[in-house]
């Protein structure tokens, strides 16, 4: 390693661990990952109202019976591979999603694991899908 790499190493650190500590501190991972939501999957119908096909994460609104949902989906790439794209669905679609509901139960929200729309089920994580 040279003097200047030996120099430069502590301060790279320093960057790393402050960069890591500001996201942690400002909720930005907390949003990522399952951590937020509970283990246990329900199944949710309705009707969808709003299609986000982007990053970080494609995001449907669904209204169900009990109000409005978010549905949140894979990261954009993830989504495409499972077969669900910007055309696989429109507005007014019915959708049955089976995901993760938010801890938070003031909070309708689900990270969706399988989102079945016009016939055709798409798996989002296909690992992480329980049976019944």
């Amino acid at each position: 390693m040279t003097v200047a790499a030996r120099a430069l190493r502590p301060r790279t650190t320093l960057v790393g661990v402050a960069a890591l500590a500001a996201l942690t501190t400002t909720g930005a991972l907390a949003h990522h990952g399952w951590s937020w939501a509970e283990a246990d999957q329900i199944e949710l119908t309705g009707e969808i109202r709003e299609i986000y096909v982007g990053p970080p994460h494609p995001v449907l609104r669904v209204a169900a019976a009990d109000g409005d949902w978010t549905v949140e989906l894979g990261n954009p790439n993830q989504t495409r591979r499972a077969g669900f794209t910007d055309e696989s669905a429109a507005v007014g679609d019915s959708i049955t999603a089976l995901g993760n509901r938010s801890e938070d139960a003031s909070e309708k929200r689900m990270k969706a694991v399988r989102i079945t729309v016009r016939e055709r089920t798409y798996d989002i994580y296909p690992d992480r899908i329980r049976s019944n």
